[in-house]
C-alpha cells in the first residue's frame, strides 16, 4: 500500500480527515508490539523496542493536528521497526501456541492493519496519489437484477453470536432480538448514472465530479476518467446520501435492515450508508482496546457492507464501520429502501 510513497507524499498536507502516511505505517507497528508485546496481566507496559514510541504513535494521546510535527523516524527506521515487531510477534506464536490472549490480540492487530491499509488506500485518493498497485476486487456493474427484494422482516437477531468462530470486535456484542416490519431495499447500491439523474435535478455532485466538455468525469486517485455509470456512486457522505433519498423518495435502511438484507443483496463494492446512528448494543462493554468502539458512540452513522479495497479478513456481513456524518473522502456510497404508503 505504500510501497511508491517517497518524498513530501510522506506527511502530505495537513487535513483532518487523513494522517500523515509516515505517521499511520508507525502506528500500526506501534499497536502490533503495544498489544502482542508489551500488554502485561498487571495492565503495565513493557519497555519499546522503539525509544519515544508512545510519545510518536499512540492515538489516544497523540492529538491528531500535532501529528505532522512530530520527530518521526525515517520511512527505513519505521519499516524496520515494523519488520522487527512482526518478526518478534511470530517469535511470541511459536513460543506461546496455546496462548488464547495472545491469539486474540494478534487478531486484533491484523485486523487494525487491514483496516488502515484500507484507509491509506482512501488517502491517496483523497490526496491525488496515484492508486496503489495491489490486488482488489472489480466493482460490480449494475445488470439484470430486480430493482427491489421485497422482505418478509419479522424476529432478527442483530449482532455476533457468542459461537462464531471469526474475531468480534465489541461494538457487535452480542446478538439481540429486533423486531423489523417488512420492507423492500434496493437490490444494489445506488449508481452513478442513478446519482448523475439526482445531480442533474439541482442535486450536489460527489466531491470528485467535474464536468469537461459537457461530459461528466470522475477523479480516481492521480487521473480523470469518464464517469463509469453503471458503478456504485462512491465518495457520498451521510448528509448527502440522504439529500438524494429525500429527492429520489426513498431513505436509507436502518442498520438491522441491511444486516437482514445481506443474505438476499450484491454488496462489497462500496460502503454503504446507513440510517442508524453508531450506538453501543445492550450490555455493551470495552474489549482492552477501549478506545476503537466507545468514544465514537453517538457522534458517528453506521456504515455496512465493505469496499472494493476492504481486505477480505474484514468482511462480514456484521461487521460495523462507523464515521461522522460529513465525511465522503472513504469508498462509502448508498442503497435505498422504498417508502411505502
Amino acid at each position: 500500500m505504500t510501497a511508491t510513497l517517497d518524498g513530501a507524499q510522506l506527511l502530505g498536507p495537513k487535513l483532518a480527515i487523513v494522517n500523515p502516511p509516515l505517521w499511520e505505517i508507525g502506528h500500526v507497528g506501534w499497536f502490533q508490539e503495544h498489544w502482542c508485546l508489551r500488554s502485561r496481566d498487571d495492565k503495565a507496559l513493557a519497555p519499546s523496542i522503539l525509544p519515544n514510541a508512545d510519545a510518536l504513535y499512540n492515538s489516544s494521546t497523540v492529538p491528531h493536528d500535532t501529528r505532522w510535527d512530530l520527530p518521526l523516524p525515517s520511512l527505513a527506521q519505521t519499516r524496520a521497526y515494523l519488520s522487527a515487531v512482526l518478526e518478534k510477534t511470530m517469535d511470541r506464536l511459536a513460543r506461546e501456541p496455546d496462548n488464547d490472549s495472545l491469539a486474540y490480540f494478534v487478531r486484533l492487530a491484523t485486523l487494525h492493519e487491514d483496516m488502515h491499509a484500507e484507509a491509506l488506500h482512501y488517502t491517496h485518493q483523497t490526496l491525488s496519489y496515484a492508486e496503489p498497485e495491489i490486488g482488489v476486487r472489480a466493482l460490480f456493474k449494475s445488470g439484470s437484477d430486480p430493482d427491489f427484494l421485497e422482505l418478509a422482516g419479522g424476529r432478527f437477531r442483530l449482532g455476533a453470536e457468542r459461537d462464531e468462530q471469526r474475531f468480534i470486535f465489541d461494538n457487535e456484542k452480542w446478538a439481540h432480538d429486533v423486531a423489523l416490519a417488512p420492507f423492500a431495499i434496493a437490490a444494489c447500491p445506488v449508481t452513478n448514472a442513478q446519482y448523475l439523474d439526482y445531480v442533474r435535478a439541482g442535486g450536489h455532485s460527489p466531491r470528485y465530479w467535474r464536468r469537461l466538455d459537457g461530459e461528466w468525469h470522475e477523479r480516481r486517485f492521480d487521473r480523470w476518467q469518464p464517469l463509469a455509470q453503471d458503478e456504485p456512486v462512491r465518495h457520498v457522505s451521510w448528509h448527502e446520501a440522504q439529500d438524494y433519498c429525500r429527492w429520489a423518495g426513498r431513505r436509507l435502511p436502518t442498520e438491522a435492515e441491511w444486516t437482514y438484507a445481506a443474505p438476499s443483496m450484491r454488496w462489497g463494492a462500496v460502503w454503504e450508508w446507513t440510517a442508524s446512528t453508531f450506538a453501543p448494543f445492550p450490555g455493551f462493554s470495552a474489549d482492552p482496546y477501549a478506545d476503537y468502539s466507545q468514544p465514537w458512540f453517538g457522534t458517528h452513522k453506521v456504515l455496512k457492507g465493505a469496499s472494493y479495497a476492504t481486505p477480505e479478513r474484514v468482511k462480514s456481513a456484521s461487521f460495523r464501520n462507523f464515521y461522522t456524518p460529513e465525511r465522503g473522502d472513504v469508498f462509502a456510497g448508498l442503497r435505498t429502501c422504498r417508502i411505502d404508503a
